[in-house]
């Protein structure tokens, strides 16, 4: 049984980051505008199998390396932080995009749609540090069985992204009309977004949680 504290703390980061522009949002928004909500959604299901690829990695001992190897644990963390502090650059500065800014994309069908979404998120850096680096800060070996706790964390952490995302898909061509004639509010997202990732970067670059091998 997870701790609610850290299942509400999986759940806050889950959403800070599926609502930081990132490959996922970008490839999502682009793809709901270009070709429409339906090929938003396959891409989608290719994003959500991504993500139980990725869980089921952090259930089956991808812990146990870490745990074995402080030392790659810590470089995990370090490039983990980096990257996000780069994130957080690209949102804050001058002349920095945003999501909701899509690129044209060819018209595909929903094989390729799938596909596109499943390797656009098994190659997302972001969603790798999440899986690697911040979700076992949130299990606690005196609860039990971390295989579990990974588990129940991992499926907390899905849900959050899969419902934001696919809101996103439903609502990117709205929103996206309405921040392009909203300067101001494209600002304060790039800011508010900006000042998230930071605060996770500084969070997972001085935090002294050691790795833990699954019971």
């Amino acid at each position: 049984m997870i701790d609610v504290n850290a299942g509400l703390g999986i759940a806050a980061v889950a959403l800070a980051m599926v609502l930081t522009p990132g490959p996922n949002m970008i490839y999502l928004v682009s793809r709901s505008i270009t070709q429409g909500r339906p090929a938003g959604l396959v891409s989608l299901l290719g994003v959500a199998v991504g993500f139980f690829v990725y869980l089921l990695a952090a259930v089956t001992g991808v812990s146990a390396v870490f745990a074995l190897v402080p030392a790659l644990y810590t470089t995990i963390k370090i490039a983990g932080a980096c990257y996000l502090l780069w994130l957080a650059w690209n949102a804050l500065k001058p002349g920095g995009q945003s999501a909701f800014a899509p690129k044209d994309l060819p018209v595909d069908g929903p094989r390729k749609l799938f596909t596109m979404g499943l390797m656009t998120n098994l190659l997302n850096p972001k969603i790798a540090v999440l899986y690697v680096s911040l979700l076992p800060q949130f299990v606690d070996p005196a609860k039990g069985d971390i295989a579990a706790q990974s588990l129940s964390l991992g499926l907390i952490q899905i849900t959050v992204a899969l419902t934001v995302n696919c809101l996103i898909v439903l609502t990117a061509g709205s929103v996206a009309a309405f921040l392009a004639r909203k300067p101001a509010w494209l600002r304060a997202q790039r800011y508010m977004m900006g000042t998230v990732l930071i605060g996770l970067a500084a969070s997972m670059a001085f935090d002294r949680t050691e790795a833990s091998v699954p019971q």
